[in-house]
């Protein structure tokens, strides 16, 4: 399968304009929902719903109905200093589609320009509606409340508890804030309050972010930033004394750089980043959606892989291929072209493929490279931590 990030620019968001908004939410309803999945499914339905609601009825007193929107929405687990910060990014169609008559293929409209205090309201209008349903699911009733006692989940629940507020769960160390690296006071950057960003009692939500309909590869590199996985091998260390040193992509207000974990914490910052098993993180909706039954006509054709290119060919032309080569997929997924040389710059070839044993051995001996396979050490079963209670 390719790489997600293209698949949605391909297979799924259509040439419109594209406006990302993420949703965030205070430490307790991060750890709410980052251990039910079901009341994270919920949750994540109220915001689209009324997001998607909103602009349509924007567009309906413009005079176009029946209006109808869509969106892909990605749930992101993790922080930029490996916590568990569970929040949302909705990949929105900025405008909606219509059909003047039954006959006709659904027609985009652009939406209006957004304003501060549009992103205001509806921070507002969702905090109201998901505090409405924790409270009628009983979630917010007790502050001590926790979700159920069985041994593996309550385990569980300690280690994303800590790792939403930053704290070490287990060991020795329990309970005490995570090490950090921070610079001195005055090679700290300057923050500035970003456009189209609102909060509302712990609920943040942003929307600057938007793509036109015709920069498909800087929504390719979103998709990507929104598809990330949570850490990067390259923006971690092992320092002498042992500890795994996390360098943060941007400092923070504080001046911290770097997070500093015991190598038994940095398995809990791990463990809790997990998804439960079988629980989508990326869902579609509105006309977006699997059995919406305008989706074919809006979704991009899958037969080629660029729109612009379809459209240039002559009818003499063969169709464009419905593949793409492995070295394709790695450049478009990874950014790095295995077939040029990284000294010449020239492009490589195949010149041979060698299969006989001998010729090999010349081979790497002449390179003086090992002629044995390196040796694996077993599987072990990690050590149980012991349980304070």
């Amino acid at each position: 399968m390719a790489d997600l990030a293209a698949q949605l620019c391909d297979r799924v968001l259509p040439g419109v304009p594209i406006r990302q908004w993420v949703l965030t939410f205070p430490w307790k309803i991060r750890f709410l929902l980052a251990f039910d999945p079901e009341l994270q499914k919920h949750v994540r339905r109220i915001f689209i719903t009324t997001i998607l609601r909103w602009m349509e009825k924007r567009a309906e007193r413009r005079g176009l109905a029946p209006a109808k929107g869509g969106a892909a929405i990605l749930v992101q687990r993790f922080g930029s200093a490996l916590n568990l910060n569970l929040h949302f990014h909705a990949l929105v169609l900025d405008g909606v589609y219509s059909i003047e008559n039954p006959s006709a293929q659904p027609e985009f409209h652009e939406a209006s320009a957004l304003r501060d205090s549009d992103v205001l309201a509806l921070t507002r209008i969702l905090h109201d509606r998901i505090i409405r349903a924790l409270r009628r699911r009983g979630h917010l009733a007790d502050e001590g409340d926790v979700p159920p006692d069985e041994p593996d989940d309550l385990l569980l629940a300690m280690i994303s508890a800590a790792s939403v507020h930053g704290r070490v769960a287990l060991g020795s160390k329990a309970g005490t804030p995570i090490a950090r690296v921070r610079v001195d006071p005055g090679k700290r950057p300057t923050f500035v309050p970003g456009e189209l960003c609102a909060d509302w009692e712990g609920f943040s939500l942003h929307a600057k972010v938007r793509i036109e309909h015709d920069q498909r590869d800087k929504l390719e590199r979103l998709c990507r930033y929104v598809a990330r996985p949570p850490l990067a091998i390259e923006r971690l260390s092992l320092l002498p004394d042992g500890r795994v040193a996390h360098e943060l992509r941007r400092p923070w207000r504080d001046g911290t750089t770097h997070m500093l974990f015991d190598p038994l914490t940095f398995i809990e910052r791990l463990a809790a980043l997990v998804p439960r098993p079988r629980r989508p993180l990326l869902t579609y909706h509105g006309v977006l959606a699997p059995a919406a039954s305008w989706r074919d006509s809006i979704v991009p054709v899958p037969d080629s892989d660029d729109s612009s290119e379809r459209c240039s060919h002559s009818p003499d032309e063969p169709p464009a291929k419905r593949w793409r080569t492995w070295a394709e997929l790695m450049k478009r997924a990874f950014e790095v072209d295995v077939l040029v040389c990284p000294h010449c710059h020239g492009a490589r070839k195949l010149i041979s493929l060698i299969t006989d044993p001998p010729v090999i051995r010349r081979i790497l001996s002449h390179l003086k490279l090992p002629l044995e396979f390196p040796f694996v050490t077993p599987a072990r079963a990690p050590p149980e931590p012991s349980l304070p209670f």
